[in-house]
């Protein structure tokens, strides 16, 4: 196996119906990897771009919505992608949304990572790449849970490399920049906040969910076997700003 093939190796990528996590099941797919792709909604269209494999649904509002899932087939990668965000000022934001966001992207994160490891640790490799964000490292904005549980996926990935590199386990995670997804259409519809933003990017542009896609296949290849605890940012230079 060359060290970014994939071959022989089957991977599961959460939140994987569109954006970032389409864009990653696609890629590793065309490294070689069989791939599962997971979503609350069907994934039909990122199994047709793939050309092959299967779907999964889960709905990571439940924490616990894969504690089954690794338990009966083998899975060696594993892609934590799906999440949520919710947008209002601290004074005002909710419990409802605060609860919602921490337990898609935090609590769920964890327990599906923990299911992982309880399947991949005997047998002594396996690799998990967590989705952070920049507010991993920033605070921002009117996002106070999105802020608090990327926080937290940064601060899990470490623990985790921590407990299981010895085993055999690689976990990092990639911190995306600024893309053009779902998540980012308010900012974007936004002239002000649009504008401030692409300011502060010194690759003048804001990224593409196929910016991303490289980074996940070489944290899932044998290229990144000495790579352990890592949050890579790919943001088009906005933490060197």
């Amino acid at each position: 196996m060359t060290p970014f093939s994939l071959t022989g190796r089957t991977a599961l990528v959460t939140g994987a119906n569109t954006g970032i996590g389409q864009a990653i099941a696609v890629a590793l797919a065309q490294a070689g990897a069989e791939v599962i792709v997971a979503g609350r909604r069907d994934c039909d269209e990122t199994l047709a771009l793939m050309g092959s494999g299967r779907s999964l649904t889960l709905d990571f509002a439940d924490p616990m919505a894969a504690r089954d899932v690794f338990a009966d087939q083998r899975i060696d990668i594993l892609v934590n992608n799906a999440g949520i965000i919710r947008r209002d000022d601290a004074v005002d934001f909710s419990e409802a949304d605060w609860d919602a966001v921490m337990d898609t992207n935090l609590k769920a994160l964890f327990f599906t990572c923990q299911a992982f490891a309880r399947a991949a640790l005997p047998r002594g490799m396996g690799k998990i790449i967590n989705i952070a964000s920049l507010l991993s490292f920033q605070g921002g904005i009117r996002v106070p849970s999105y802020t608090a549980s990327k926080h937290g996926v940064a601060g899990l990935t470490k623990l985790m490399a921590n407990e299981w590199a010895v085993r055999g386990l690689n976990v990092n995670a990639i911190a995306p920049g600024y893309i053009e997804t779902a998540n980012t259409g308010a900012l974007r519809a936004d002239p002000d906040r649009n504008r401030a933003i692409l300011e502060r990017i010194p690759a003048g542009r804001w990224g593409r969910p196929e910016d991303i896609v490289q980074t996940a296949v070489f944290l899932a290849a044998p290229a990144s076997d000495y790579i352990n605890g890592a949050i890579l940012n790919v943001d088009g230079g906005w933490l060197a700003r």
